[in-house]
C-alpha cells in the first residue's frame, strides 16, 4: 500500500532452486537482495508458461527498462508473500543504497567496539568487499520516502461487484392486540391429535401472489481436466522385403499327347479304375459320408445331455442367367408328388407400390414359370409360358399336373402339364443316363469322351420344353390390380333325395379363391367341358381375338378369355368409407352343396367324356343349385397392404353374386403383410408377418393376438410353419437371415438365425420329403433359388409337442 511499484511474488521451491534465491541459503532476513537477469526472466516465461511465478507479472517485465531486476526476499510478509518484485529503477536504486548505507553504519559501529583504527577498518571492508566482488559502497544521505497519490487498478470496482446488497426493499409488519385486551390472561386448550390426519398440525406454506421474488443468475464456474495415463509398448520390427511369384503351366506337346493318349498305360490304368470309381460314386450317393452317428443317437436334447446343433444344411442352388437376371423370386412351390421337383416364379425387381401403379406395364422380358430337378442344376426340367408376371401360384392338391396362377394384371391364369409329367418323374434317370461304359473308355480318347458327353446332355433333354398356358380369366372381370394370394378349395356334392352328404369327390378341388388390393375377394369355379350356349356372332368374335395354338391342351378350352368368377366379395364399409386392400388371405375351407336330380346326374354321366383328369369329367350344376352349409363357417382372415388383419364372414345372398362382409380389424403391423398362414397342425391358429413384427393369431379370441413379437432392428419379408413341428416357424429377413423361433425353448427372441444369402429374402416354402429328410426352400432378390436341409432337431417334433 502506497508503493505501487513493488509487486508481491511467490517464489516455489523449483523457482528458488532455478535463480539460486533459496530462502535461508541463498537469501537471508539481513541478506534478502537478489539481482535477477531480465533475459533468464523471459526464457523461464518462455520455457514453464503459465507455470512460472513470473507469469503475473509477464507484461510488467517485459517492459521493464533495465538488463537486471531486483527481488528482495520479504521474511516478515510485509507485502503478502514470501518475495516482492521491484518494477523500477529508481526504485531499485534507492533500495540498494539504503542496503549499502545500513551496512556501512553497522561496520562503523561494528570497529569502534573491537577498538580498531579506521584504516584498518577501510581496508579489512575493500578485501571483503574484493572476496565478495560486490561494487562499491557510497554513503548517501537517508532520504526518507514520499507519499505518492493512489493509483486504482480496478480493485474496488470488483469488491464492489461481489458485494452483497438488499435490492429488494424489506417488508415490516407491526401486529397489535385489540386495546381492551391489552393485559388479558393467556389461555391454552388442549386437542385430540387423533381427530387430525396424520396425527399432527401442520403449518403449511402457501404462495402470496401479491410478491414475486425473481431469482438474480449466479456465475457459476465448473471445470473438468482429463485423466492423462501413459502407456509404453514395444513393436517388432522388421524390415520389409518385396517378394513376388510367377508361375506357367508345364503343357505337353502335341506329339506327346497322341502318345500318352495312344499308350497301352492309360487303357490299362482307365480299365483298373473303372469298377473302383464307379463303387465310389455309388457309395457317396447311397450314404452320407459326414454324417455324425453319435449326434444321431439321442432323440432330443433330454436324452443327450447337450445342447443339439440348430443349422440349416446348404442343399443346393438354383438359379437362370436368361430368365432370373436382375428379377426378384415372387413365388415358391415344390411338387406335390414327384421327388427333387421345384418351381419358381420371378418378377421385376420394383417395390409393391411400383408393381400395382405398373400393373398394366409392357412386357420387357418374357415371364415364365421354372421348374428345377435336385437332380439337374444347371438347366431347368420345364418352363411355363405366362401372359404377364406371375404374383403367386399354386399346384392343385387333387392333380397336380394342374397349376393356377394370379397375373400381376389381376387375371388368373391354368396351366395343364400332364403330357410333361413323364419327363418330370424321369429326371434322375436322365441324369444318370450320361454314362459311358468301361469298354468305350478303353477304345476311346479323352477329347472324344468329353465330346460324347457334351452331345449326350444336348439329346438327354437339356432343353427346356416351354408349355403354353391353357386359360386365362376375361379382364373386364378380373382384379383390377396384381392378384397376391391364391388357394384351392375342395367340393362336395349332396344327394336330394337321401339328404345326406356323400365325399365320393371329397378330394377333388375345382374352386379357386383369390385376392388382390382392389379391395376384392374373388372365387372361382371351373365349370363343365360343355360350352353354354352362345351366340352365333359371339363365336365368331372369340374365334377371331382367339385361336389355341396346336400344342396347347384343350383341358380348359372352353375357359379361355371368357372366365368369370362365381363369388365377389367387397371388403368395404359404406358406412365410414373404408377399404381394404387384401394382399393375403387365410380361410377355412369352403365346401358348397350342388343339389342336382338323379336325371340331370345321369345325362351329366353321359355328356362328359371318361378321361384320367377330374377336371375333364367334372359337370357342375348352375349357380342358382348353390346352397351354403349351415354347419361351414363362413370366416376368414386377410391381411391388407396398410398392415391391418382384417377378420371377416360373409353369406350369399340369393339371386345375387356378391357377398357383404361384417368387418372386424386390428391394426398390428406398420407394413404390408407378406404372410399370413394357418399352422398345419391347428386351423384356428394363424401366423401373421409383416414390416418388423410378426403375431400369432387364434380365431375366435378378439381382443388381439395370443402372441406379439417386439419390433426388430430389419424388416420381416417372408414367413412359414414349420410342417413337422407345431411349434417351430421360419422367418425371414431384408438382410438376407432367417430366424428360426421355436416356442418350445424361447418366445421373446429366435432360438437360432443363419445368414443364407447377401440380399432380401423373399419366399420360404418347407417340403417333407421322407420322415428323415427335411427341406427349406429360401429365395431371396437376386434371383437365387436356395434349398437347404433341415436339421434333426428342428424336424422331429419333442413328446407332446
Amino acid at each position: 500500500i502506497g508503493h505501487p511499484e513493488i509487486f508481491p511474488l511467490v517464489f516455489t521451491t523449483k523457482t528458488q532452486e532455478i535463480f539460486n534465491c533459496r530462502v535461508d541459503e541463498d537469501v537471508t532476513e539481513e541478506n534478502c537482495f537478489k539481482l535477477i537477469k531480465k533475459e533468464d526472466i523471459i526464457q523461464d516465461l518462455k520455457t514453464r508458461a503459465t507455470i512460472s511465478d513470473f507469469h503475473p507479472i509477464k507484461k510488467v517485465v517485459l517492459e521493464y527498462p533495465g538488463e537486471e531486476l531486483l527481488v528482495v526476499f520479504d521474511a516478515k510478509f510485509q507485502y503478502g508473500q514470501n518475495f516482492y518484485f521491484v518494477a523500477s529503477e529508481e526504485a531499485k536504486e534507492n533500495l540498494l543504497k539504503a542496503r549499502k548505507s545500513k551496512y556501512t553504519t553497522a561496520l562503523f559501529y561494528l570497529l569502534i567496539f573491537q577498538n580498531l583504527p579506521p584504516e584498518t577498518a577501510e581496508e579489512k571492508e575493500g578485501e571483503k568487499e574484493e572476496e565478495n566482488r560486490e561494487e562499491t559502497l557510497e554513503i548517501h544521505p537517508y532520504k526518507p520516502p514520499v507519499h505518492k497519490p493512489w493509483v486504482s487498478l480496478g480493485s474496488e470496482k470488483e469488491v464492489e461487484e461481489e458485494s452483497v446488497k438488499d435490492t429488494v426493499t424489506k417488508i415490516k409488519y407491526m401486529i397489535s392486540r385489540v386495546r381492551k385486551k391489552f393485559g388479558a390472561p393467556i389461555t391454552f386448550t388442549d386437542k385430540n391429535a387423533s381427530h387430525v390426519k396424520d396425527s399432527y398440525f401442520e403449518c403449511t406454506s402457501y404462495q402470496d401472489k401479491t410478491f414475486s421474488i425473481k431469482i438474480l443468475e449466479k456465475d457459476v464456474g465448473v471445470q473438468m481436466v482429463p485423466k492423462v495415463r501413459e502407456a509404453g509398448t514395444q513393436t517388432k520390427w522388421t524390415y520389409p522385403k518385396n517378394a513376388a511369384t510367377q508361375y506357367f503351366p508345364r503343357q505337353l506337346s502335341n506329339e506327346e499327347k497322341e502318345e500318352n493318349l495312344s499308350s497301352e498305360e492309360l487303357k490299362e490304368f482307365l480299365t483298373s479304375v473303372c469298377l473302383r470309381m464307379e463303387i465310389a460314386l455309388q457309395q457317396n450317393e447311397i450314404m452320407n459320408a459326414f454324417f455324425d452317428d453319435w449326434k444321431a443317437l439321442a432323440e432330443d436334447e433330454n436324452s443327450s445331455g447337450g445342447k443339439p446343433d440348430v443349422y440349416l444344411k446348404a442343399y443346393q442352388s438354383f438359379t437362370d442367367l436368361r430368365y432370373l437376371k436382375d428379377r426378384t423370386i415372387s413365388c415358391v412351390c415344390w411338387h406335390p408328388t414327384i421327388y427333387g421337383i421345384i418351381a419358381v416364379s420371378a418378377r421385376d425387381r420394383l417395390s409393391y407400390k411400383e408393381q400395382v401403379n405398373l400393373s398394366d406395364k409392357s412386357l420387357l422380358q418374357q415371364s415364365v414359370i421354372l421348374f428345377w430337378s435336385f437332380f439337374d442344376s444347371m438347366h431347368p426340367q420345364l418352363m411355363l409360358e405366362c401372359p404377364e408376371d406371375i404374383f403367386c401360384f399354386q399346384f392343385s392338391p387333387s392333380d397336380p399336373s394342374i397349376i393356377a396362377g394370379g397375373c400381376i394384371n389381376g387375371q388368373v391364369v391354368l396351366w395343364d402339364i400332364s403330357q410333361h409329367e413323364e419327363k418330370l418323374q424321369n429326371a434322375k434317370t436322365v441324369a444318370d443316363g450320361i454314362k459311358i461304359t468301361g469298354v468305350n473308355m478303353v477304345n476311346a480318347s479323352i477329347l472324344n469322351i468329353l465330346q460324347y458327353i457334351y452331345m449326350s446332355g444336348g439329346k438327354n433333354g437339356t432343353e427346356s420344353a416351354l408349355v403354353r398356358y391353357c386359360a386365362v380369366s376375361s379382364i373386364q372381370y378380373s382384379h383390377k390390380k396384381p392378384v397376391t394370394d391364391i388357394h384351392w378349395l375342395p367340393d362336395y356334392f349332396e344327394d336330394n333325395q337321401m339328404a345326406a352328404t356323400f365325399d365320393k369327390r371329397a378330394e377333388t378341388r375345382v374352386q379357386l379363391v383369390t385376392c388382390s388390393p382392389d379391395c376384392s375377394v374373388l372365387f372361382w369355379n371351373i365349370p363343365a367341358t360343355k360350352l353354354p350356349e352362345q351366340l352365333p356372332s359371339e363365336k365368331v368374335r372369340e374365334g377371331e381375338i382367339f385361336d389355341t395354338a396346336p400344342d396347347v391342351p384343350d383341358t380348359f378350352k372352353h375357359l379361355d378369355l371368357c372366365w368369370k368368377p362365381l363369388v365377389k366379395i367387397n371388403l368395404c364399409e359404406s358406412d365410414i368409407n373404408t377399404e381394404y386392400g387384401p394382399v393375403r388371405i387365410s380361410l377355412r375351407e369352403l365346401h358348397y352343396h350342388y343339389k342336382t336330380s338323379e336325371k340331370v346326374q345321369s345325362l351329366n354321366a353321359l355328356e362328359v367324356p371318361t378321361k384320367e383328369s377330374p377336371y375333364t369329367d367334372m359337370s357342375t350344376s348352375s349357380s342358382k343349385n348353390l346352397k351354403v352349409l349351415q354347419n361351414i363357417s363362413t370366416d376368414f382372415f386377410v391381411g391388407t397392404e396398410d398392415g391391418e388383419i382384417v377378420y371377416s364372414d360373409w353369406k350369399m345372398e340369393i339371386d345375387s353374386d356378391s357377398a357383404k362382409p361384417h368387418t372386424q380389424k386390428d391394426t398390428i403391423h406398420t407394413e404390408t403383410i407378406n404372410t399370413l398362414q394357418r399352422s398345419p397342425f391347428f386351423k384356428d391358429i394363424i401366423l401373421s408377418v409383416g414390416g418388423r413384427n410378426f403375431a400369432i393369431w387364434k380365431e375366435g379370441i378378439t381382443n388381439g393376438p395370443i402372441l406379439r413379437s417386439s419390433c426388430s432392428a430389419g424388416r420381416n419379408t417372408a414367413g412359414h410353419w414349420s410342417l413337422t413341428r407345431p411349434g417351430v416357424f421360419f422367418i425371414g429377413r431384408d438382410d438376407g437371415n432367417i430366424d428360426i423361433w421355436d416356442l418350445l425353448k424361447k418366445t421373446h427372441e429366435p432360438s437360432h438365425f443363419q445368414n443364407i444369402s447377401e440380399s432380401m429374402i423373399t419366399f420360404i416354402s418347407p417340403w417333407t420329403a421322407s420322415p428323415k429328410q427335411h427341406f427349406l426352400a429360401v429365395s431371396d432378390d437376386l434371383g437365387v433359388l436356395h434349398v437347404l436341409e433341415i436339421c434333426q432337431t428342428l424336424s422331429h417334433p419333442s413328446r407332446n409337442e
